[in-house]
């Protein structure tokens, strides 16, 4: 379970007037400003995140 996949996590739209509970999610994946890039590990907990917040987000599988 070492060689888990990695995700580029855009936020390319505001988190202002979303639900509490997809805004925590952008934050949590350590999203703060718009066009901000992260990249997450392919965790359950992750992925649940991004399937949350996915209408804000772009989202590519790195290599």
């Amino acid at each position: 379970m070492a060689d888990k996949s990695q995700y580029k996590v855009t936020l390319v739209r505001s988190l202002h007037g979303q639900l509490a509970n997809i805004a925590a999610s952008a934050r949590g994946l350590g999203l703060r400003k718009i066009h901000q890039t992260v990249t997450v590990v392919g965790t359950p907990e992750n992925l649940g995140m991004i399937n949350t917040a996915t209408h804000l987000l772009k989202v590519e599988k790195s290599a």
